[in-house]
Order: structure tokens, then sequence, then C-alpha cells
């Protein structure tokens, strides 16, 4: 296999980034809306695009401003390249951007309720489509990983069997999808389901990342890996819950879903 795979359409080969990509937004949303016509939806639809418009936003921005950080050095021996500064992005600072854009929007038009949940499994879809063409863009694309006697190494272009660490996330990704899904079918607190799909992620990032090839900005992590810190240590009052209350966990969220008092206190950050 010769990297990148482009893709033949007619006359034209599309570069796999391209292709992937856009089959990943649009096949998500398709999920999304799956998924908002068989459970419904706590939003009505003006404050669900608006919430849809923030995360789109502040994807865009997360995942460039991490992007920056993974390399300081040659961020800042490159800060006056447009070209540069605009050519790569990463997913983990989308997620965070996501994140901090949605929640800003919800304070600014007064949203209490939890709004992710709906977005969990479709982010899980869209992740896994969108790593198929990290994995056929190969070297260029700098999601291979360092070098590996496994049987299972690739070899990208460059003559060095390397862990396909794209070929992981995208298995991990489906594996979180189905526990996802499993986990709508039973009572949950409202926000969990997007917590839970959060907190696997980061971790899994975390765990990954020491797998790739990047640069180690402090105490052997890279600039990803301690975003990905951040946002577990975030997370930790609802990762601790489930850890510590898991008998009590059915009760909390029927507490939750009838409104009963004492119940708003389990659902403190995030979307």
């Amino acid at each position: 296999m010769t990297f990148p795979v482009y893709i033949p359409f007619g006359a034209l080969k599309l570069h796999p980034h391209l292709v992937f990509e856009t089959a990943a937004y649009a096949i998500a949303f398709r999920a999304y809306l799956l998924l908002r016509r068989r459970t419904g939806d706590a939003l009505d639809d003006a404050n669900r695009w608006w919430m849809m418009a923030a995360a789109a936003m502040g994807a865009v921005v997360g995942s460039k401003a991490l992007y920056w950080f993974e390399d300081p050095a040659l961020t800042l021996a490159h800060w006056r390249e447009p070209a540069f500064l605009m050519g790569g992005k990463t997913i983990v600072g989308a997620f965070i951007g996501g994140l901090l854009a949605v929640e800003t929007a919800k304070r600014l038009l007064g949203i209490t309720r939890r709004t992710g949940d709906l977005f969990a499994v479709p982010l899980c879809v869209g992740l896994a489509i969108g790593r198929i063409g990290c994995f056929l863009t190969g070297m260029d694309d700098h999601t291979a990983g360092i070098a590996t006697s496994l049987p299972w190494g690739v070899n990208f272009g460059d003559g060095i069997a390397r862990h396909p660490t794209q070929l992981y996330e995208i298995l991990f990704a489906l594996a979180l999808a189905a526990f996802l899904l499993r986990r709508m079918q039973r009572p949950i607190v409202p926000g969990d389901l997007f917590k839970m799909c959060m907190v696997a992620y980061f971790t899994f990032r975390l765990g990954c990342d020491f797998l790739k090839p990047d640069v180690r900005v402090f105490l052997g992590m890279s600039s990803i890996q301690w975003a990905c810190a951040a946002m577990l240590v975030y997370y930790s009052p609802d990762w601790l819950r489930w850890l510590n209350l898991r008998d009590r966990s059915v009760q909390s969220a029927t507490s939750v879903l009838t409104n009963e008092p004492g119940s708003a206190d389990l659902t403190s950050g995030g979307i």
C-alpha cells in the first residue's frame, strides 16, 4: 500500500482526508438526527441550533489553539506564517473548544439543563470515520505511531513499521459507541452519557499518545496529553461518582428524571 491512498471519484483522485472527514460530518449528523427522533430532545429547535453552532465554532478555535501548542518551538518559529497556523488541528482541542463554547452559550441563553447526551454516539461515529482518512493519509497526517516490532505494524512509507494508532482509535471509538448505545437503554443521570464519552476518550488519548512520536513538553508528556489530563481533572467529580456510587446510580438517575429534591448536585460539570 502506498500512502496517501487517494480515493478515485470518476476522473478525479480525492485526498482521503477530504473524503472521510466530509463523510464523518455527514454521517455523524445523520446519526444525531436519528437519535433525536427516537429519544426526543429536551431543547427546542432554536436553542438546539444555537448549541450546535457554538459547538462548531468552539471546535474550530480549540482544534487550532491546541495544535499550536503541540510543538511550541516550531510554532514560535513560524508564528508569522498564516499557512502554518492554519495548517493543522487536533481532535482533543476540538472537543475541549466545543465544550467550553457550549457552556458559554448556555449561560448566555439561560439554559441550565444538560444538552450533550444526543451528541455522544454521533461523536464516536464521526471520530471512527474521520480516522480512516488519517490512516490512509499516512505520515503526512502526523497521527502514525512510533516504531514497533508487533506483527500488525504498518509501514506508512518511511520504511519503518509503526503502531497504526489511527486504527486503534477507530476500534476504540466503535466500541465506545456500542457501549453508549447500550447505556442509553437504562436510566441515567442527564448529561452522564456525554460525560462518559468525554472521560473515555480523554483517558484513551492520554494512554495512546505515548505510542506517538509527539514532542514531549513536560514530564514526558505532550501538550495533548496534558490537555487530556486537565479534562479528566475537570470531570473528576463525575468519574469518582461513577466509581464510588455504583449501587446508587439507578436511584440517582431516577431522582433526576423525576425532579426529586437534592438531585441537582449529581449533574454538575459538562454539557
